[in-house]
């Protein structure tokens, strides 16, 4: 099996253009030292990949968080396609070993470099939208990228004390307090319980490692209550 087709079992497509995938890997300096084989590198690919990103990913925000506010959506998307949680996606699939390199950029170090991995990842899912569809790009994020979201690991950019207070107060003014209910557990694992009011009226209860994230969670709670009515 040659390298190409490791990565195509790595991802679990076959493309029908393997010069696509090949070019989605194709770093500038590789092709600065092989100018006689007319080669591309991925920064096209790069540019339709961050599209196609950003329009799968709105997608699924939408329809996976309902009653989440345009402000806190676009935020969450934007943690999600920074250039940190794509390099974490791309190491999943261990793209850095695929990347062709000129020699200079692979002994400076090139092939872990963040930046370099990142775009690697766009400009592989630009190739894969172009050779496959938006189906299998969609196929291909729900195995490397949608399960984190759902896990949860992008919910610290939500802001949901400040989400909550936009939506009470937009007819009224209203008084908000969020109380401490509960703490248990050693100092090193805290478990806190919170709860929010409105104009003294319970309206959400959550729980969380620290005082904040109980409190956040309380409101995340309260949100959902009063949209479901």
């Amino acid at each position: 099996m040659n390298l190409w087709e490791e990565l195509q079992e790595s991802v679990g497509f076959t493309f029908s253009d393997i010069t696509l995938l090949k070019t989605a890997f194709t770093h500038s300096s590789y092709v600065n030292e092989h100018r006689k084989e007319k080669i591309e590198d991925n920064e096209r690919l790069e540019f339709l990949g961050d599209a196609v990103l950003e329009v799968t990913v709105s997608h699924y925000l939408f329809n996976k968080f309902p009653n989440m506010a345009e402000g806190q959506m676009t935020k969450m998307r934007a943690a999600i396609v920074c250039e940190p949680s794509l390099v974490e996606f791309a190491e999943v699939v261990n793209f850095s070993r695929y990347v062709r390199l000129g020699r200079g950029e692979e002994r400076a170090g090139g092939r872990t470099r963040p930046a370099l991995l990142a775009d690697v990842f766009e400009s592989f899912i630009g190739a894969l939208f172009l050779d496959q569809g938006i189906d299998k790009v969609v196929r291909f994020l729900e195995r490397i990228v949608f399960p984190k979201i759902d896990a949860g690991y992008f919910e610290q950019t939500v802001d949901y004390k400040t989400q909550l207070q936009e939506i009470v107060q937009k007819d009224r003014d209203v008084v908000i307090t969020y109380t401490i209910l509960d703490e248990k557990g050693p100092a090193h694992s805290k478990a806190f319980e919170a709860v929010v009011a409105i104009n003294n009226e319970k309206r959400g209860a959550g729980s969380g490692k620290t005082k904040k994230q109980a409190e956040q969670n309380a409101a995340k709670n309260a949100i959902q209550a009063i949209r479901k009515n």
